[in-house]
Order: structure tokens, then sequence, then C-alpha cells
């Protein structure tokens, strides 16, 4: 063969010359190294199968993460998707007084109730309902506002306390309402209504203030389930023990959402229950004795600082607010006159009048400023050195001779303004102020207010202004700056009748365990005691109990009474009058007519009681508060109500003019 023929032959069959030699060509596409070719190929080959195994290696250790690192997670929430943790509520501690009786209780009442998620138009299903069971407006009102509150897993009340009547129609009717039904709550009840209503308080619904207290304080998950805690009174500040500890109920649910069953309960534990030192028939016989007048009293034992009795009138219903109280009954409650929803007896501040008069002889007899012997010589007025200023006495014309003994008898101003004068206002401030004037006492009861008893300091750092010799002479009499609560005369009276001993006022006697039954006692013990000379002692109780015999301001009162009792009457002025302008009741509004006031204990020689009493606008402390004390101390000495003279009788001169 030619050496032109082999090219020629292989040209024929697709092939050409290049550099390297022939190669071959398919449909006039070069055909490339076939080694080479298949080494890139193999080199892709293993990047696929590599890329390949990483992501079968991310899916493997994705699957062991959930399936194994967060296998328990996940198994909770699949246990949450199937069971739900219902909260269950517990029952609510008692509330007695110290013999027993039942001041708050609990009792069961069926309720209709309606579970939101079982139901596709609620409108549609309450109009059919009150076609059977009366639902009133409120009733709805409330069940709008009650479902923006609950989980839709809950059931939600729309009538509450339902009548066996009631109950027996809609069981008739139970296939026609598909997501309603019959439940069992329990309710709060105040079996005596208004008595003592302002020392038991009241519950209230659980707002949106409320919950973020809770939430601050830590305990707002032991209120899971709680629609109410309490809002005033000992169900507010006794809260914690009468709550008690929330229970749970782990329910099985379907895949809508429903409530299939039970699978394990956590018993909720009661509210522990509370034991008052208040004894409610002392103050039944108190309220009765002031009828429809305003006012406060409290009542404490000296020798324990237990209260036997705090009354503030008018008072409330606290049933009203159990449920939640409705619009019309809060404003009857909210603009009344009367203000029944304060508490006087805590947070009333008043001039004590002549009530501070036995602290002043006691403070000029400490101090030095006053002997037994010294006496004065009374016109009917005090004029202050260096001015022509005078300060009336209560009585015109005046009391002749007075010694401290008649100065209290017969509560004689013009005495005092001279000793107010002659101890200064921070002596006075420094040793009255241990009696509990012008600070809180401590009571376990929230409301308290302080009361004012001034000092040069706090008029320089309340007004910017120094004190003037004149505002002595007023404080000295229980007025001008001086305030005082009805429940810091109650606590300096007991002071004064244990011998200078201090015992903490208190309502709860002891906290009984509802699981145990132990009793936490809180009956105080001496937290403090100033030294006061016997005999000067002496001589300021045994005024205080001529003040209740022929002579002394509340003569009538205790007139024919087979007990000794150490008091003193005051009048406190609403409104000021001007210089020798006489007071007239009977040209003065209601509204502005001085407050009547008295404290007392009983018996004399062994104190059981100690008391304050205040009526307001009620003119004389020895005609209008005096007798309420006659009643009360007739039940507590001799164990029986009597009739004492009526309020507002003044049969002495003394008391128809003065304190």
């Amino acid at each position: 063969m030619s050496p032109l023929a082999l090219p020629r032959l292989l040209a024929r069959f697709g092939f050409r010359r290049g550099r390297a030699g022939f190669r071959p060509r398919v449909r006039g596409v070069e055909i490339r190294d076939l080694v080479r070719a298949l080494r890139q190929f193999q080199v892709r080959l293993v990047i696929c199968a590599g890329l390949v195994l990483f992501a079968f290696l991310l899916l493997l250790m994705r699957f062991f993460y959930l399936q194994v690192v967060r296998h328990q997670d996940y198994l909770a929430q699949a246990e949450d998707n199937r069971i739900s943790v219902l909260p269950v509520a517990p029952n609510r501690g008692l509330i007695l007084d110290r013999n027993g009786t039942v001041l708050a209780h609990n009792y069961s009442a069926f309720t209709l109730e309606i579970t939101p998620k079982e139901t596709p138009d609620l409108e549609a299903l309450v109009d059919a309902l009150a076609e059977v069971i009366d639902i009133q407006p409120k009733d709805r009102a409330r069940f709008r506002k009650l479902l923006d509150e609950r989980h839709d897993l809950d059931s939600v009340p729309i009538r509450t306390r339902l009548s066996d009547e009631e109950v027996a129609r809609f069981s008739a009717n139970r296939y026609r309402f598909p997501g309603a039904a019959i439940d069992a709550r329990l309710f709060r009840h105040y079996p005596n209504g208004e008595l003592a209503s302002h020392v038991i308080g009241h519950i209230g619904r659980l707002g949106e203030r409320d919950k973020a207290r809770l939430e601050k304080e830590g305990v707002a998950q032991n209120y899971s389930s709680a629609d109410y805690l309490g809002k005033a009174g000992l169900e507010a500040f006794y809260e914690r023990d009468l709550h008690g500890v929330t229970g749970y109920e782990h329910v099985e649910t379907d895949a809508a959402g429903r409530a299939v069953r039970t699978l394990r309960r956590q018993l909720p534990v009661s509210g522990n229950n509370l034991q008052l030192a208040l004894d409610l028939k002392i103050q039944e016989v108190a309220e009765r004795a002031f009828g429809t007048r305003r006012g406060a009293l409290v009542a404490i034992e000296p020798a324990t600082g237990g209260v036997l009795a705090l009354v503030s009138r008018p008072g409330f219903d606290p049933n009203l607010f159990v449920e939640g109280i409705d619009l019309s009954s809060w404003d009857a409650l909210n603009n009344d006159t009367a203000k029944p929803l304060n508490n006087r007896a805590l947070s009333g501040v008043y001039p004590p009048g002549s009530t501070f008069k036995p602290f002043m002889a006691l403070a000029g007899l400490e101090l030095g400023k006053r002997s037994p012997r010294y006496t004065i010589a009374d016109p009917g007025y005090f004029v202050l050195p260096g001015s022509a200023h005078r300060f009336r006495d209560w009585k015109q014309g005046g009391h002749g001779m007075v010694d401290l003994h008649r100065s209290i008898v017969i509560s004689c101003d013009t005495y005092y303004y001279g000793l107010a004068m002659d101890l200064g206002i921070d002596n006075l401030h420094r040793f009255i102020g241990q009696f509990g004037f012008g600070k809180t006492t401590g009571i376990d009861i929230a409301g308290e207010s302080g009361g004012l008893l001034p000092s040069q300091a706090w008029k320089q750092k309340r007004f910017g202004q120094k004190w003037f010799l004149g505002d002595t002479i007023s404080v000295g009499i229980g007025q001008g700056y001086n305030l005082a609560t009805p429940v810091q005369l109650a606590f300096a009276t007991a002071i004064l009748a244990n011998s200078g001993v201090v015992y903490r006022p208190h309502l709860v006697r002891s906290v009984e365990s509802s699981q145990s039954g132990e009793r936490r006692w809180i009956e105080a013990q001496p937290f403090g005691t100033f030294p006061i000379r016997p005999e000067n002692l002496v001589r300021v109780r045994d005024a205080m109990v001529d003040v209740n015999k022929p002579g002394g301001t509340a003569a009538q009162a205790f007139a024919g009474a087979s007990y000794a009792v150490a008091g003193k009457t005051g009048t406190a002025q609403v409104i000021g009058m001007k210089q020798n302008e006489k007071y007239d009741e009977s040209r003065v509004a209601e509204q502005y007519r001085d407050h009547a006031l008295y404290i007392a204990y009983a018996p004399a020689d062994n104190p059981k009681i100690a008391l304050a009493i205040l009526v307001e606008n009620g003119g004389h402390g020895g005609s209008a508060a005096a007798p309420i004390a006659r009643a009360v101390f007739d039940y507590v000495v001799l164990g029986k109500e009597s009739k004492p003279p009526k309020p507002g009788d003044p049969a002495t001169p003394e008391e128809a003019a003065g304190d």
C-alpha cells in the first residue's frame, strides 16, 4: 500500500490528522481521549456520591437529635397535645369569731356552664338557654367578660346558684344544648350580712392589677384556677392563709380539644381557718346601740390586745361582692353620702377633742409641769401671754377653781390651755406619742391611717412655717392639728388601763391548719412598755372614774351601774367658730355639727375591755357616745343586754353644754 493510502483510508472512516495523530470523529464531532474522560467521570461520580452520603449523614444526625437527644422534650409536647392540665380551685378557709360562730364560709351550688370549644354559635346557644333558665342581661355581660379571660377549653358560667326547678328543666332539655352543662361550684357566703362587714371585708374578681401583683410576688401559679381573691378586711390581709393551694387534673383530650377522660388528680389543699379575738355578740350589741347613726367603735382586751369589736357605721353587705357586684349596687354604695365603704374605725381621722385630756394630765404630772394640788381660777377663757386673743372654755363663765382631778371630771378647757403652753409642743409630742398617737397601731387589717400628733419639725416640713404658741394651745384640748383614728384612741385607752404595758391590737387570735388542725396562735406578747409612776396613774384613773359619777360629763349614761367605769367624754369641732361666737347646734347643718367621742375601760379596778367611740355629728360625748359604751359594758361585765338612757337626751348641764 502506498504511503498515502492509509491516511486516505482513515480519513474515509472519520479520522483526521492532528498533532497527536489521528482522532476519531462522529458526525462531525471530535471524539475525545477515552481514558481522560473516564477518569473525569469517576471523579464526578465520587463527588456526587460524597454529597449524597453527606446529605444522608445530616439526615441521620437530625433523626438522632430528634429521636434520642430531644426525645423527652418532644414526648412531653406530644403528651401536652393529648393531655391538658386543668387547675382545681381549693376551698377557701373559714372565718370564725372567738366563740366559734361562723362569719364567712363556703357552700356548693349548681351553676350553668358553657364550654366555648364545643359550641359553634355562642349567642344562639345563650338565647336558647334563656328559654329554659332565667338569664338576665347582667348574666350575659358577665359571661362575655369571662370569655375574654378564660382558656377556650375551660367552661364559663352563664348563670350561678340555680334552683332545683331550673336544674330539672335543663336536664329535661339537655339534648338541645351542646356545649352546656350543669356543674357544682363553691361560693363564699357571709351569714351575718352587714354585721362586722368592715372587719371581715369581702372577696372580689381577680383583675389585671391583681394578676400583675401576684406575678411580682411569685405566687401567680397558685391562682391559675382563681376567679376571686380577698379585696378588703381580713379577707385581704390574710389572703395567703385563706386561699389554700391549687390542685390539678390531667385530662385526656381528642383532636378537637374536647375532654375525654380524667387521667390523674392532684387534690387541692384547702385554705386555713381564722379564729378571731372578736366576739360577734359584743359586735352585735355595739352595732345595735349605734342605730342609724354614723360613727365607729373599737373595743380591745387590755391584757392581750385582742380586738373584741370593731364597728364602722354604716356598713355594707359583703355578699354583694361574691360574684362581682352589679352596677346598680355599686353605684348605690359608692354614691351614698354616708360612705358605707369607708372603714371609719381605721381610716377615719378626727380631732380627739377632750378625750385627749387624760393623756395631757398624765404628761403634766410625769414631766413635773403640774402637781395634784395645782389649782387655777377659770374665768371661762384663757389669754395667751402678750396677746389679746381669748381661747374660750366650753362653759361660758368658767368652772371656778379647778385642780387636775376636777379638770378631767368636768372637762375644763382652760386648765389644759395653760398646761399645753407650759409643756410645749415637742414635750407633748414625745410623751403622748408613747400612747400610739401620730402613728399606726399595726393592727392586722389593711387601710389604717396614722393620724397626726404635730411637732415643730412636722409643721416646718409640711408647711415651711415655724410653730406658734397658739398652735400648742389648740393641740392641748385635742383640736388644731391634732388628729386621731378611733383605733388609736382605743389603743391608747388600753395602754392606760394596762398601766403602760403595750400590746399591739390584733383581730385574729389563731390560724388553724386545714391539713393538720394545728393552731398558730397570734396572741401578742408585750412589745413595749414605758414607766409611769403609779401614784400619777392612780390620780388620772380616779378622775376618769368620777367622769361617770354625779357631777361628771357622763353621769347620766352610767346612772345605776353596778360596776365602776373609767372614762372621758369628748366633743370635736367640725367647723371653726369666730372669737366669742357661741356654738348653736340647732342653727348648724347636720354634717357640720360637732362629733361626739368617748373613751373608757371597765371594770375600773380590773379592766376587761377598753374602748373608743365616735359618733359623727353626734354633738356631745356624754349624751351621744357614752350610752353606746354603757350597752357594751353591761353585756361584757354583767353578761346581759340592758337598755341604757336613750342617746341624745342629756340630763345634766355638763352633758347639755359641753363634753
